[in-house]
């Protein structure tokens, strides 16, 4: 298999090739700790959860790190809020973010460094870049000189010159550069400060991943990702600081995640359109999210709205469903896999879109072909099912399930993920389970009877109740719509 990556560096597709042979070195920017994760946090998560898992199924040994920044002014001024330590915010949504993330189904990175756990490297990178003359003191403050890096803008595609001061940067003017960034901060009354040889302090948020990755990944790595947000200033700058520190390129392949729209709009604070995971994941069964957020290419915006989760809810349910009906047709031994079924022709194509860039909506289209033909299959034989579909069956079983392992759904058992589905949904709309059988079966007993009109009056009136009957060959299912 060749994989092609989108660079964001090279503007282009570029063929996968590590640093060193059969291992990826990925680094990936985590979440600051001052408040709970929004979609758009969990959309960058997954994404790069889905191409770890991707990487490794093709055989690379892949050491991934995400950090959490655990200081930073967004924290301070929500702790100055709250009117307690730093260190309580920070482990405070810490916490929550392994809550949300573990109900997604997102694997833990192998390494899940804090930048307060790195003061060291970051000052030694500042020493460096300081005897280099890239960085520059002002009081108790140290700056990078982007002017001394001439390669600065060119992962934005910004030139300096055309950027003008106050474009998502601080102003001050004992800069030398509007552009110059922070490396260190001198101390102020009530922040979290260190000892540094420009004095107490806290590092700049650019160098805390600067140093992270190189302490722990290397001076060059394969992978670095995050959302498109973060091109510029915070990746622009990790390069600028990075390969003027160690004289040698940062890293071979830059990945970015496209945005996260709610109802056709940007999602942003001022509109108060922030949707948080918890929020989220509480209306809908965790993996329909994870499946909104594959369906669209990683690089391309998606619109987050309640009938978009509905559709990707209802996309989850037709895959359970699948799996339960071929679990009932042909036994659901775990023995019973056939000897090729991870090189079927649905695994096949799965990896030929993934291969593509890491094109989960694409590889999406091999689990609904899969379905669509066992389905088919399954209809055609009711109670009589041949050798050939048994092994049809049990080949298309077993792709499914490791489509669903690389994508992170497709995690539990049909029946539990169906009984969990109906009682999530008549509690929420106070539904008797016992009168809706007794619905179905007196449905069925009209419909053997051909008493049509009688059948199509109790249909409606389970209608009316938000249960979706579906009359298959091997028998009547039913479900809730959740609203």
């Amino acid at each position: 298999m060749t994989i092609r990556i989108y660079n964001t560096l090279k503007k282009k597709k570029q063929v996968f090739e590590t640093i060193e042979p059969g291992k990826v070195r990925m680094y990936v920017c985590g979440p600051t700790v001052y408040d709970s994760c929004h979609i758009g946090h969990a959309r960058s998560v997954v994404v790069f959860d889905v191409i770890m898992r991707y990487l490794e199924a093709s055989g690379y040994a892949v050491t991934y790190v995400r950090n959490f920044t655990d200081v930073d002014d967004k924290i301070i001024k929500r702790a100055n809020e709250m009117k307690v330590d730093c260190r309580e915010i920070a482990e405070k949504y810490i916490a929550e973010f392994y809550t949300d993330m573990d109900r997604l189904n997102v694997r833990r990175a192998t390494i899940e460094p804090r930048a307060t756990e790195h003061i060291s490297d970051i000052i030694r990178i500042i020493e460096i870049l300081m005897n280099k003359k890239t960085a520059y003191r002002v009081e108790d403050d140290v700056y990078f000189a982007v002017e001394k890096f001439n390669e600065y803008g060119r992962l934005s595609g910004r030139r300096l010159e055309d950027m003008e001061a106050g474009a998502r940067v601080d102003v001050d003017e004992r800069k030398h550069n509007p552009f110059d960034f922070a490396l260190w901060k001198g101390a102020k009354p009530g922040e979290p400060s260190w000892d540094s040889p420009w004095g107490r302090g806290r590092p700049g948020w650019h160098i805390e991943c600067s140093a992270m990755s190189s302490a722990l990944l290397g001076e060059t790595i394969d992978i670095h990702g995050g959302g498109k947000d973060l091109i510029f200033p915070h990746h622009e700058n990790e390069i600028a600081q990075s390969e003027a520190a160690f004289a040698k390129p940062f890293v071979k392949y830059w990945i970015h995640n496209g945005f996260v729209n709610i109802d056709h709009e940007k999602m942003s604070k001022s509109l108060g359109n922030f949707m948080m995971i918890k929020e989220i994941i509480n209306t809908c069964h965790p993996e329909a999210l994870r499946l909104f957020l594959l369906s669209n290419h990683y690089r391309s915006p998606i619109d987050y709205t309640p009938q978009n989760i509905e559709e990707a809810g209802k996309s989850l349910d037709k895959f359970y469903g699948a799996l339960q009906r071929i679990n009932e047709t042909i036994g659901n031994n775990p023995e019973n896999v056939a000897d090729n079924s991870f090189e079927g022709e649905y695994w096949k194509k799965f990896c030929s879109a993934m291969d593509d860039d890491f094109n989960t909506a694409l590889g999406l289209g091999s689990v609904f072909d899969a379905i669509r033909n066992i389905n088919r299959m399954l209809d055609e034989t009711p109670g009589n099912v041949s050798d050939d579909t048994r092994e049809q069956a049990l080949s298309a079983r077993a792709q499914i399930l490791k489509i669903g392992t690389i994508l992170g759904i497709l995690a539990e058992n049909p029946d539990d993920y169906f009984r969990g589905q109906k009682k999530s949904a008549i509690e929420k709309q106070d539904l008797d389970p016992g009168m809706i059988e007794d619905l179905i079966k007196a449905r069925s007993e009209a419909r053997a009877l051909k008493n049509w009109a009688r059948a199509d009056e109790i249909r409606k009136k389970l209608e009316e109740m938000n249960v979706v009957v579906e009359d298959r060959a091997d028998g009547t299912f039913w479900k809730i719509e959740v609203l």
